[in-house]
């Protein structure tokens, strides 16, 4: 029976798959029995490997009912030093995203293009957490040539664990904005904490891919190797934005490029929104780096289709939907609000519902967000969640909802025709209840 992380790592080297969900076995791998606020998994070990796994970890010995049981002190930690050791033994290039906003499409939009010349492995959805991240390593097999890591955090240190785990070798932070307040205290708690993978980058002589539009991005990565992307010749990769009514349309070249930013040909996207913008020219500049052609970048770009309510548009009968409800934080909020407002159709509805883990912060984002909208000349508007109600008593004209179900059941008697609607909210509202009711 393995009695360190580098016996353990013998076993996984022979099957190098693993799961933590009895209910999405993998025949065949090694079952980490992970625990929960509600749950303990070490229940489950044995139905584990009942129906198919070969081994299973665990951290209470009386669940032991034979030698395919191998006893940790602590499951996750198991899990997290598993993927540790297998990262010390990878020799491929390991790129690690992370940001207030857009962290899963620009992981998405990179993916596409280095997958035209490597054999690219890319985080699954947004596992980008202390679990998800490890399980992502340890999916890493031989077959690829190169990784990218989406990182997520909601406190300061969370990267910086995630970056001992996953030892990235490049590094790009989308953006710092005002995303999971409660946990960071505030923005300045955020740019600690996004920027722990610069400082990762620093001590291990990596490089990072930066915006060098962003000025607080550029000032806290002084003395760092860059590749820089932007509107400037200097950058690494110079782009300027043609159109953003609608879909995205942009041009780039790199700076070793023979033709100017003038002779470059209109790339045309699928992705609406001003904000994804800066996520598309990522991507290139990324592709660029590691000598993907113009032709395959300018085609992984062109093909990429959004999904999950990131950034959609949705034609639903004589209405066009700006489907953005995967998650909101008063950043990304007040820039899909933007792009909304200067978006020229006559008739529009926005459909807004509350953004979560603010804290402290939660009234006076909301109100912000109520400001905004008024500025804007927004007038038929739909706002959903006890945090807009409470925002909006006496002084909005906006029609409010406690619940996504009432909002949905209102929605539905408008008959609504002709309309250019914007839906935008927290993941926990459930907002494409109501954009299916429409």
């Amino acid at each position: 029976m393995p009695t360190s992380i580098s016996d353990l790592y013998t076993i996984y080297r022979k099957y190098q798959k693993v799961c933590t969900d009895t209910r999405k076995l993998v025949p065949n791998s090694i079952f980490f029995a992970l625990k929960g606020d509600k749950f303990n998994a070490n229940e489950f070990a044995e139905k584990a490997l009942k129906e198919g796994c070969s081994y299973a970890v665990i951290d209470d010995a009386k669940y032991k009912k034979g030698n395919k049981y191998i006893v940790f002190d602590d499951v996750l930690t198991a899990l997290q030093d598993l993927a540790k050791y297998h990262r010390s033994m990878l020799t491929i290039p390991i790129i690690g995203i992370t940001g207030s906003n857009g962290k899963t499409t620009t992981k998405e939009l990179v993916r596409n293009v280095l997958a035209k010349k490597y054999r690219t492995l890319a985080t699954e959805g947004n596992l980008n957490n202390h679990i998800g991240v490890p399980l992502t390593i340890l999916s890493i097999t031989d077959e690829y040539e190169i990784a990218i890591i989406e990182m997520g955090a909601n406190h300061q240190g969370e990267i910086e664990a995630l970056c001992n785990i996953a030892k990235p070798d490049f590094g790009l932070i989308t953006n710092i904005g005002k995303a999971h307040l409660e946990g960071f205290g505030g923005i300045t708690g955020v740019l600690k904490g996004k920027t722990e993978l610069y400082q990762h980058l620093q001590k291990n002589n990596g490089t990072a891919f930066l915006y060098a539009d962003n000025p607080t991005l550029m000032n806290v990565a002084k003395g760092m190797e860059l590749c820089t992307y932007g509107a400037s010749g200097l950058c690494n990769l110079a782009g300027r934005l043609i159109n953003s009514d609608n879909f995205i349309e942009l041009k780039w070249r790199g700076k070793k490029d023979p033709l100017s930013l003038d002779e470059k040909p209109v790339i045309t996207t699928q992705l609406t929104g001003k904000h994804n913008y800066e996520n598309i020219l990522a991507a290139c500049c990324i592709g660029n780096y590691f000598n993907i052609s113009v032709t395959d970048i300018n085609a992984a770009i062109t093909e990429y289709l959004p999904a999950n309510y990131r950034s959609q548009i949705i034609k639903k009968g004589t209405n066009l939907i700006f489907m953005d409800a995967y998650n909101a934080n008063p950043t990304s909020m007040s820039a899909a609000i933007e792009y909304f407002a200067a978006n020229p159709q006559k008739e529009k509805l926005a459909i807004l519902g509350d953004m979560f883990e603010l804290g402290a912060f939660a009234d006076e984002e909301h109100k912000a967000i109520l400001k905004l909208l008024k500025e804007k000349n927004l007038k038929n508007v739909i706002l959903v969640g006890p945090n807009f109600v409470k925002q909006s008593k006496g002084s909005s004209s906006f029609k409010t909802f406690n619940t996504t179900e009432e909002a949905a059941k209102f929605v539905k008697q408008q008959k609504i025709k002709n309309t250019y609607i914007l839906v935008k909210g927290s993941r926990g509202m459930k907002l494409e209840n109501v954009s299916e009711a429409i």
